[in-house]
């Protein structure tokens, strides 16, 4: 009976020495998630947590992108046919490169997919999408308002 017993605490102890996985397969998970939640946001048609959740937004407004994604009939497709094939090209402290599939439903009759390389920032501890990926995806650009110039005489 001893005997088990010891044998029993020696497994557990070595159990608990295996090493946990290495933070790399972490900060790939947290990566796909950025693209995953970015992608849901748009789908749930949730335009205004998107534009909160991008990097890179530039001289493009909350009221703007909501219009623009608002007119896109384009939306990411659902659950599995999201994102595959999902891999990481380059990682850096502030930046990341992705390659990924994400499935696109553009109309009740057709639906796609696109394959290319998306742009991550992380923001303080979080990773985002920039805005201009996302705009690509919706298969459209943000309307800029362009100030009227009056010269006077």
């Amino acid at each position: 009976m001893r005997a088990v017993i010891c044998g029993f605490l020696l497994l557990i102890s070595f159990l608990f020495a295996i090493p946990s996985p290495a933070p790399a397969s972490s900060s790939v998970s947290g990566l796909e998630q950025a693209l995953s939640n970015a992608l849901d946001l748009w789908r749930e048609g949730r335009y205004e947590q998107l534009y909160d959740q991008l990097s890179n937004r530039g001289s493009v407004s909350r009221e703007q992108f909501v219009e623009t994604m608002r007119s896109s009939s384009t939306k990411p497709a659902c659950c599995f046919q999201k994102i595959s094939n999902f891999s990481v090209l380059e990682q850096k402290k502030k930046s990341a490169t992705v390659y990924a599939r994400i499935g696109l439903d553009s109309s009740p009759d057709r639906s796609g997919s696109v394959t290319r390389e998306f742009k991550l920032k992380r923001h303080n501890s979080e990773w985002r999408m920039q805005m201009n990926d996302i705009l690509k995806l919706a298969g459209t650009r943000a309307k800029k308002h362009r100030k009227k110039i009056v010269r006077r005489h």
